[in-house]
C-alpha cells in the first residue's frame, strides 16, 4: 500500500512562486508552440469547414497521407523488432566492441536528416555503390516507396532501442532464472517472462518511432524524388503545395498531421500508465 507524501512547503500561506512559475512556462510556450499550432487550425477553418474538407479529400492529399501512414508503419515494425533484438543482445552479453556498437546504433539521432538522405542516395542510388549493381537487374530502391521506408528506418533507428534497452538493463533476472530452473527453454522464457515486462517500453518505442517517421522530411525529399501520386508523403505534399501558393491545401494536411501527433502522444502516456499497472 503506497502512501502519498505531501509536498514540502518552504513558505507559509500563499506561495507566490507557484503561479509565477506556471505563468512563465505558459508565456514561453505561447509564441514557440501554442500560437503556431493554434494558427494552423484558425487559418485552416477560416474559409469554412467545407473548404477545409475539399482540400483534405483531394486525391493528392489522400494519397500523401496514406503513403506516410504505410511507410511509417513498416519502418516502425522493423525498428521495434530490431530494437528489441539489439537491446536483448547488448544488455545480456558483454563483448569487445559492445560500447562502439551502442554508439553506432544511436548515431542517426545526431546526423542531419539531409545527410542521411544523401548517404542513402550514394549507396542505393542508380549510380551508387550498391545501386549500380542491382539496377541492371531491374531492381530500383531510390525514388520509390521502398526508399521512403529505408529513410524512415535510418532516421528513427535508435528510438525503439533507446527506450527498450534501459528496461532490459534494470530488469531483475530472478524470474528468468526461475523459469530456467523449471525446464523452460530460452525462447519460452523470453516469450512468457521477459517480453510481458517490456510491454510499456515496446509501446512507447513504437509510438515514438511512428510519430517521428510520420513527419520525416529532410531525408525523404532526397530519396523519394517528391513525385506526385507516387512518392510524395504528407510533409512533402505540404512543402510542394506551399511553394505553389496553395496554402489551403498545405494547411489541411498540416492539421491532420498535427492532430495525429497529438493523438499519438496522448496514447503514449495513457498506454504507458495502463501497461505499467498490469
Amino acid at each position: 500500500m503506497s502512501t502519498k507524501l505531501s509536498a514540502l512547503r518552504h513558505v507559509r500561506g500563499f506561495d507566490v512562486v507557484r503561479p509565477i512559475s506556471i505563468a512563465t512556462i505558459v508565456a514561453i510556450m505561447l509564441p514557440l508552440v501554442l500560437l503556431p499550432l493554434l494558427t494552423i487550425f484558425v487559418f485552416g477553418t477560416s474559409k469554412g469547414l467545407g473548404s477545409f474538407w475539399a482540400a483534405l479529400t483531394a486525391p493528392q492529399a489522400i494519397f500523401a497521407l496514406k503513403l506516410s501512414m504505410a511507410t511509417s508503419f513498416w519502418a516502425t515494425v522493423f525498428n521495434v523488432v530490431f530494437g528489441l533484438f539489439a537491446a536483448y543482445v547488448l544488455s545480456r552479453y558483454d563483448f569487445r566492441g559492445r560500447n562502439a556498437l551502442i554508439v553506432t546504433i544511436s548515431l542517426p539521432t545526431a546526423i542531419p536528416t539531409a545527410v542521411a538522405g544523401f548517404a542513402l542516395l550514394l549507396l542505393w542510388g542508380p549510380n551508387g555503390t550498391l545501386g549500380r549493381l542491382i539496377e541492371p537487374h531491374g531492381i530500383r530502391i531510390m525514388y520509390t516507396a521502398y526508399a521512403i521506408i529505408l529513410a524512415n528506418i535510418f532516421v528513427t533507428f535508435p528510438l525503439a532501442f533507446g527506450v527498450i534497452k534501459p528496461v532490459f538493463d534494470t530488469m531483475s533476472r530472478s524470474l528468468e532464472e526461475a523459469s530456467a530452473t523449471i525446464g523452460a527453454t530460452r525462447w519460452q522464457t523470453f516469450w512468457h517472462v521477459t517480453l510481458p515486462s517490456l510491454r510499456g517500453a515496446i509501446v512507447t518505442g513504437a509510438l515514438l518511432t511512428f510519430a517521428r517517421a510520420l513527419g520525416e522530411f529532410g531525408s525523404t525529399i532526397l530519396v523519394s524524388g517528391n513525385m506526385t501520386m507516387r512518392t510524395q508523403t504528407a510533409p512533402l505534399y505540404i512543402f510542394a503545395k506551399f511553394n505553389r501558393g496553395q496554402v489551403e491545401a498545405a494547411n489541411a494536411v498540416a492539421i491532420v498531421l498535427a492532430l495525429l501527433s497529438f493523438a499519438i502522444f496522448s496514447i503514449l502516456f495513457l498506454a504507458r500508465d495502463w501497461l505499467d499497472t498490469e
